[in-house]
């Protein structure tokens, strides 16, 4: 009877042994699971896009034909629409005027280019924050010496369905003096309405500001903006991350510091690291159980750096801010999981940059897509199961 208690006791503990370890792996694979662990390139096909001297547009301020995306392609959004994938991408002439073009592909690798840009500088209100100051007097031709004293344009779409299905985008209004965000809607993304500046007081109305990622939920494999505590939210930035809070998504709050009277910063570059010259956001915010999950564009300082990487290298990395509070911090990525390391990625217009921006699921994958050297556009894909 006593070996039969002794033998029941030690079948206890080698049990209680073997458990232990796994409780211990199943909570750390928790805390770490809040982030894509990895996106693969295909370089088999990469880059999918690269600028074409075919597509011809006429300009409606200038009346011209212009060769709208000769100079270069880059930074895309992205969506999902009835089983195809939309991707809108900056495209660039050869002076430099950055317009919206759409493509189209049925697998998410092989695009389709529409013929012509469907977001432009137009004869309208944002002429003055979309066209170059300087074309006032008369159109110029860039040099050499100064190649982008004439860039203007919209640039660095990034896209969000609402929940009545009608889709709004941010994107950068440039004069070639000052970035602004900006923000425009469409419910069949061929007719666009611009609601003017994200940051349209009389205070702000100069203020530098791009890249509005707005937090965003995944319905049935469609990217809907997300309300929390009765309000839609938005980081920006490009050197600190900011937020803003919306009611309609058109008309935007900023988060200000009452004693400073300066926009709260919820994202800032970290010396040391490859993110320490600057942050930005990637592609919109998107809602998990974790918690809000941003993937963000940052620049590697010229000192006090990663010394591993080249000095002003685009690489991209991921934090976690709380659902219930947006502009609380609650975790970071210690690097960057995707950085260039293509010669399309390390030679361009701007050297050494992947740039994200668009990202959707679709085929029980997520396909990320993302500008290279300022230059082209290329596709990574991830299978991790991020909810």
């Amino acid at each position: 009877m006593k070996r039969l208690a002794i033998l029941i006791l030690s079948i206890i503990v080698i049990a209680c042994d073997q458990k232990e370890p796994l409780r211990d792996d199943i909570q750390e694979k928790s805390v770490e699971s809040w982030h894509f662990e990895s996106f693969e390139k295909v370089d088999s096909i990469n880059p999918i896009l690269k600028p074409s001297p075919d597509l011809e547009f006429t300009d409606p301020i200038t009346k011209n034909l212009v060769k709208w995306e000769e100079r270069n392609v880059l930074n895309p959004t992205a969506l999902v629409r009835n089983d195809t994938v939309f991707l809108l991408y900056r495209a660039q002439d050869l002076n430099g005027t950055s317009r919206i073009g759409m493509a189209i592909s049925t697998d998410g690798l092989h695009f389709t280019k529409q013929p012509a840009p469907i977001f432009y500088p137009d004869n309208d209100d944002m002429k003055v924050n979309e066209w170059n100051y300087k074309k006032s007097e008369a159109e110029q031709v860039n040099s050499e010496e100064c190649y982008f004293c004439y860039f203007d344009g919209v640039e660095d779409p990034r896209i969000v369905m609402s929940e009545s299905g009608e889709y709004f985008m941010t994107y950068t209004s440039y004069d070639g003096k000052t970035a602004r965000l900006s923000i425009a809607s469409s419910k069949d993304l061929k007719t666009w309405t611009k609601h003017g500046l994200v940051l349209s007081g009389e205070e702000h109305k100069d203020t530098w500001s791009k890249a509005g990622a707005i937090v965003s939920e995944l319905v049935e494999n469609q990217v809907v903006a997300k309300k929390i505590n009765g309000l839609y939210w938005m980081y920006f930035g490009d050197t600190n991350l900011f937020i803003a809070s919306s009611k309609d998504l058109i008309h935007w709050d900023i988060a200000i510091n009452e004693e400073s009277k300066k926009m709260f910063s919820v994202l800032h570059p970290r010396p040391g690291y490859f993110d320490s010259r600057l942050v930005e956001p990637g592609p919109y915010a998107l809602y998990t159980d974790n918690g809000i999950l941003l993937i963000y564009n940052a620049s590697n300082a010229a000192n006090f750096n990663d010394p591993s990487l080249p000095k002003f290298t685009y690489a991209a990395a991921q934090a976690l801010f709380d659902k219930e509070a947006p502009y609380k911090l609650m975790d970071r990525t210690e690097s960057y999981f995707i950085h260039p390391d293509k010669d399309y990625e390390k030679v361009g217009e701007v050297n050494e940059v992947c740039f994200v921006e668009g990202l959707v699921y679709f085929k029980d994958q997520w396909f990320l897509y993302y500008g290279t050297a300022d230059s082209k556009i290329a596709v990574a894909v991830s299978q991790d199961p991020i909810k």
